[in-house]
């Protein structure tokens, strides 16, 4: 069950670079400023986006709000 598993994990990755690979070697035009400059943006928002939720996930665990509640 585990090798089967593993096996279809590595195929779904090898199809995933495959489909990488062949997004990147398409000819044409390269990519104008404005577009790398949107890429950038995109790519910043989203980290700090991800880096604020993981802060507020461990501060809610801190201070014990997720903790299930206690009726008397």
């Amino acid at each position: 069950m585990r090798i089967l598993l593993i096996i279809i994990l590595l195929g779904i990755l090898a199809a995933a670079g495959y489909f990488a690979y062949s997004a990147m070697a398409v000819e044409g035009e390269p990519i104008p400023t404005e577009g790398y400059v949107a890429l950038a943006l995109g790519a910043g928002f989203s980290i700090v986006v991800g880096v604020g939720l993981m802060v507020l996930l461990f501060f809610s665990s801190r201070r014990g709000y997720d903790e299930p509640p206690h009726f008397r």
